[in-house]
C-alpha cells in the first residue's frame, strides 16, 4: 500500500492560492477588532457581513451531509456496520458529555465565579426572555427530526434532518445492489460540485471574518470584558485543558495520532470558527478532511454530523460554569446534588436546542428555571459576554468531533492508520481547491463492488488501501 504522495506529480502541483486567502482572513479580524473599538457604532451595523457569510456557509450543509451520507452508507455491503458505528457514536458522546460536566463543576468550585458581582433589573428581564424562547421538550424534539416533505429537509436547513433523509436513501442504495450504482455515482459527481462551490463561497471569508468581529466588539465594549473576566478566562482554560489532557490523552492512548499534528492539520478550520463565532461554518470542511485523513465515509458520514448535535463538550463546560457563576453572582451557591441534577437535565435539554443560535444562553435559562426559578434573574449576566464564549464553545465542541471521528474510526477498523500519518506529516496535502479528495478509497472497493461503483475509488491500476 502507498501512503506517501506520487513523487512524479509533486513537481507539478501549482501553489496553493488559498494560503493567501487565510493571511487575509487574519488581517480581516484585527482589522475588525479595530474598527469595533474605535467606531464601535459603526461596527454594529457591519454584523449583516458576518451574518451573510454564514448563512452562505449553512447553505451547502445539507447537501454535503447528505451526499457524504449517501455515498458511504450506500456503498457498504453490510447494513451492520452502519448500526455499529452510530450506536459506538452515540455511547460516547454521552460518555463525554459527562466528563465536561465533571470537569467544569471541579473548575467552577475551585475557581467561585461571579462573587461580588451586582445584577441590574434589565439584566433580570433577559434571563426570562431567554427562558421563554427554550420551551422546547424531548418529544418536540424527536418529532423535529422527521421531515414534513422529503424535500423540505434540505430546504430548512436541520442537519438532523438532513441525516435521517439522508440514512434512508443510503440503505435504499445499498438493498438495490448493482443497480443502485448509477444513482452512487450521480451523487458522487454532485457531491464534487457542492464542495466545488463551496470552495468559491470560502473566497468571502475575509468579508464575513471582519464584519462578524466588528459587530461583536462594537456591541460588547471592553467595560463588560473588564467586569466578567474571571468567568472568561476560567472557562477558557478549562476548554483548553479539556481539548489538551482528556482528548489529547484519549487520542493518543486509543490512535497513537499527537493531538497538536491534528489540531494544526484543522487549523484553517479553527481560524474559520474564531473569526465567524460559528462551529458550523467548518462543518463541511471537517467532513471533507477527515475523509481526507483516512477515515471512512461511513464513518465521517455519521459522526461528524450526529456530533454536531450530540457531542458538545464546550457547550457542557460553558453550562456548568455558568450555573455556577450565576449561582454565586446572586448569593445562593447550589449544593453539589443541586450542581449534579440541574446539570444532568441541562446535558439531555441541550441535545433538543442544538444547531439553534444563541442556544446556549437558552439552555442555561431553561434549566435553571426548571430546578431553580430565582437563578433565572442572573442569567442577564452572561448574555455580555456570550458572543466570546461561544467561541470558546464552538472551538471546543469542533476540536471534540474531530477527536471522536478518528476514535470511531479507529474502534470500528475503518481507519487507513498508514494514511493518517502521512497526511499529518503533511506528505499528502489537503487540495482546497475542490475539497474532495479522489484518492481516498471507497468502502465499495473493500467490498469488492470495482473501482467503478462510486466516485472516489481508485482507478489508477495501485492497490487499494484496506480499511
Amino acid at each position: 500500500m502507498t501512503t506517501t504522495a506520487d513523487p512524479q506529480a509533486q513537481p507539478a502541483a501549482k501553489r496553493d492560492r488559498t494560503h493567501y486567502l487565510y493571511i487575509a482572513v487574519i488581517g480581516a479580524v484585527l482589522l475588525g477588532i479595530a474598527v469595533g473599538f474605535i467606531w464601535p457604532d459603526f461596527a454594529t451595523d457591519l454584523k449583516p457581513l458576518g451574518t451573510g457569510f454564514v448563512n452562505l456557509i449553512k447553505m451547502m450543509i445539507s447537501p454535503i451531509i447528505f451526499c457524504t451520507i449517501v455515498l458511504g452508507v450506500g456503498s457498504v455491503r453490510q447494513a451492520a456496520k452502519v448500526g455499529k458505528v452510530g450506536g459506538l457514536a452515540l455511547g460516547y458522546f454521552v460518555a463525554m458529555s459527562v466528563v465536561a460536566l465533571a470537569i467544569g463543576l471541579l473548575v467552577g468550585n475551585i475557581l467561585h465565579p461571579g462573587s461580588g458581582m451586582d445584577i441590574s433589573e434589565s439584566e433580570k428581564g433577559a434571563g426570562h426572555d431567554a427562558a421563554d424562547e427554550a420551551d422546547k421538550g424531548l418529544v418536540d424534539f424527536a418529532l423535529g427530526i422527521i421531515p414534513k416533505t422529503i424535500v423540505s429537509a434540505f430546504t430548512q436547513g436541520e442537519v438532523l434532518q438532513t441525516l435521517l433523509v439522508a440514512l434512508l436513501v443510503g440503505f435504499a442504495l445499498q438493498a438495490m445492489g448493482r443497480s443502485g450504482e448509477p444513482v452512487l455515482r450521480g451523487i458522487g459527481h454532485i457531491q464534487k460540485l457542492v464542495f466545488r462551490v463551496l470552495g468559491m463561497i470560502m473566497w468571502a471569508a475575509p468579508v464575513g471574518a471582519f464584519g462578524a468581529m466588528a459587530a461583536v466588539i462594537g456591541e460588547t465594549g471592553v467595560d463588560a470584558l473588564k467586569a466578567l473576566a474571571t468567568i472568561m478566562i476560567g472557562f477558557y482554560v478549562t476548554c483548553a485543558l479539556f481539548i489538551l489532557i482528556v482528548l489529547g490523552t484519549l487520542l493518543r492512548l486509543v490512535t497513537g495520532v499527537n493531538l497538536f499534528k491534528l489540531l494544526k492539520y484543522l487549523g484553517r478550520e479553527f481560524l474559520l470558527i474564531v473569526s465567524t463565532s460559528s462551529s458550523e461554518s467548518a462543518l463541511p470542511r471537517l467532513i471533507a478532511k477527515m475523509e481526507h485523513l483516512g477515515v471512512s465515509r461511513p464513518v465521517v458520514g455519521i459522526t461528524v454530523p450526529t456530533g454536531y448535535s450530540f457531542n458538545l463538550d464546550g457547550t457542557m463546560i460553558y453550562l456548568t460554569m455558568s450555573s455556577l457563576f450565576i449561582a454565586e453572582a446572586m448569593d445562593q451557591p447550589l449544593g453539589v446534588g443541586e450542581q449534579i441534577s440541574l446539570l444532568l437535565f441541562m446535558m439531555i435539554a441541550s441535545k433538543g436546542a442544538a444547531g439553534v443560535s444563541g442556544s446556549g444562553i437558552a439552555v442555561l435559562a431553561s434549566g435553571l428555571q426548571s430546578h431553580k426559578p430565582a437563578l433565572v434573574d442572573g442569567v442577564g449576566l452572561i448574555i455580555g459576554v456570550d458572543r466570546f464564549m461561544s467561541e470558546a464553545r464552538a472551538l471546543t465542541n469542533f476540536a471534540g468531533n474531530a477527536v471522536a471521528t478518528l476514535l470511531i474510526g479507529t474502534w470500528t477498523k475503518e481507519v487507513d492508520k498508514e494514511r493518517v500519518s502521512a497526511v499529518l506529516d503533511g506528505q499528502l496535502p489537503f487540495d482546497e481547491r475542490t475539497l474532495v479528495d479522489d484518492g481516498h478509497e471507497s468502502p465499495a472497493v473493500e467490498d469488492g463492488r470495482g473501482a467503478d461503483a462510486v466516485p472516489g475509488a481508485r482507478d489508477d491500476g495501485k492497490e487499494p488501501v484496506k480499511v
